[in-house]
């Protein structure tokens, strides 16, 4: 019975040790298969890549008017609020190569490269902004649109685009043959443009909020993409300026060194800001929506402040009490990133001091402009309606006429009329159509051009009061 067992033990020892060879060599292929799916450095043309992003880095002759016409296409789609146009000019904007080539530049020790791009891009941005300035300033339309609104502050959306933005750029360049419908695509999710523009829009109407906020969105920008062309840079492998003097080499990579922290230092600290900032704004409307809430009470605005972490909360309708009140501040203080923030509320049956002032003012502002915005259509309808209308009476006016009754009632006032007549006369200016009641009056041989004249004014407004006509037309015949 042993000797039995112990032969059942070897036969299972060969299909464990198959089943493990299985497995490893299972594991070995999807490692090579992931390490094929994303490995970039296979592929990757090194000294093709320095060469293309330095080519883009030049400003000049062509690449100028292209930027300058770019930025007139930019402006004119923010001034419109049209989207589409301000894709195209984003599409065949030349901003990109310097940011590309400084984080380049950084990553291989390249000082001369790090100076051109510097330069170009400080060329490149003074050019945008004068030419958008130039564009609002002389422009008759300085409303301000959703789309230079939008371009006006950075949130951390746009910090997040930049960098992934970044990223997708620099490796469709260091790709042999590289990919261009990634290189577009990248210059209209970063949008680099559009926030230059804004900085001229801002100067152009002196509002020094607008221009600033851009500036900031568009540095945030290009920081990313350059730190992120960086990162890459240095990921794969790329080689380093070779200087034949040591010291000036030595000096060149501190000086890159240094630029790199400068640059990544504020970066990261601007990230975490935008991040926290962004948490704060979702987390007030979580509990707003979600907490503040009252059976007979309806919020109808509430706004928000980060800085002063502010809640500022308005209600009309029933009366809240005090305790239900004290109930929200007590799950304001345990709800996570809103402990420290202040709830302050409004309510419309408060009318004492600073409550009175803001539901008088702000609270009844903010109410009527989402009514006129929700009813917009609605009253435009009406107004058509009301047009037509008013058209149809017209038009029934005019074909219900007394005319046996004026004409003898004319020919008893006007002896020297000889023939009267009336028609009705159709007139469009191509947007309404329109009938004008029209008089015609054949006078007697022997009437002088004085009184013909004179007699006329007479019958328009003696027929304008008799017919009730806004509009109407008297003339005579030759």
């Amino acid at each position: 019975m042993g000797t039995s067992q112990n032969n059942q033990d070897v036969k299972v020892t060969p299909n464990d040790e198959e089943f493990e060879q299985v497995k490893l060599n299972t594991w070995q292929s999807i490692k090579k298969f992931l390490s094929e799916l994303f490995d970039i450095r296979a592929d990757t043309d090194r000294d093709a890549t320095i060469e293309a992003v330095k080519k883009d880095i030049s400003f000049k002759g062509h690449t100028a008017w292209i930027l300058i016409f770019s930025i007139f296409v930019a402006s004119i789609g923010l001034n419109v609020s049209s989207t589409a146009v301000v894709i195209g000019a984003m599409l065949i904007s030349p901003l990109m190569g310097p940011i590309v080539g400084i984080g380049l530049s950084v990553a291989i020790n390249d000082v001369d490269t790090l100076k051109r791009s510097l330069i170009n891009l400080g060329v490149m941005v003074f050019l945008s902004v004068l030419t958008a300035f130039l564009y609002f300033k002389l422009s008759p339309l300085t409303e301000e649109t959703p789309e230079l609104i939008a371009r006006t502050y950075p949130t951390i959306l746009d910090v997040l685009i930049a960098i992934f933005g970044g990223l997708g750029l620099i490796v469709a360049k260091t790709k042999s043959g590289t990919i261009a419908s990634v290189i577009f695509g990248v210059a209209i999710a970063t949008a680099l443009m559009p926030p230059l523009c804004t900085v001229g829009y801002g100067l152009a109407i002196g509002n020094a909020s607008y221009a600033g906020g851009a500036l900031y969105l568009f540095s945030i920008n290009a920081v990313f993409i350059a730190l992120s062309t960086f990162i890459v840079s240095k990921i794969l492998q790329f080689p380093l300026v070779r200087y034949a003097n040591s010291k000036r080499r030595k000096r060149t990579a501190q000086i890159a060194t240094v630029i790199a922290i400068a640059v990544m230092i504020p970066s990261v600290w601007l990230f975490l800001k935008l991040l926290d900032q962004q948490v704060f704004e979702n987390k007030t409307k979580d509990f707003v929506k979600n907490v503040i809430q009252y059976e007979g009470a309806e919020v109808v605005k509430f706004t928000q402040d980060y800085k002063s972490k502010n809640i500022d909360v308005y209600l009309i309708g029933r009366p809240v009490p005090q305790n239900k009140i004290n109930e929200w501040l007590q799950e304001l203080e345990n709800t996570e990133n809103l402990s420290e923030t202040r709830l302050r509320i409004y309510q419309g049956a408060d009318q004492s001091g600073e409550m009175a002032a803001k539901l008088s003012g702000e609270i009844k502002a903010g109410i009527l402009e989402d009514l006129y915005v929700k009813n917009e259509q609605i009253i435009q309808n009406k107004d058509e309606q009301i047009r037509f209308l008013e058209n149809e009476i017209a038009h029934l006016k005019v074909q219900n006429i007394p005319f046996k009754q004026l004409s003898e009632e004319i020919k008893i006032n006007y002896e020297n009329i000889e023939t009267f007549s009336f028609s009705n006369k159709i007139t469009t200016n191509f947007k309404t159509t329109d009938t004008v009641p029209v008089i015609n009056i054949r006078w007697k041989k022997n009437v002088s051009s004085k009184n013909r004249k004179a007699d006329l004014k007479k019958i328009e407004a003696w027929m304008k009061f008799k017919m009730k006509f806004d509009t109407l037309q008297v003339s005579e015949y030759p």
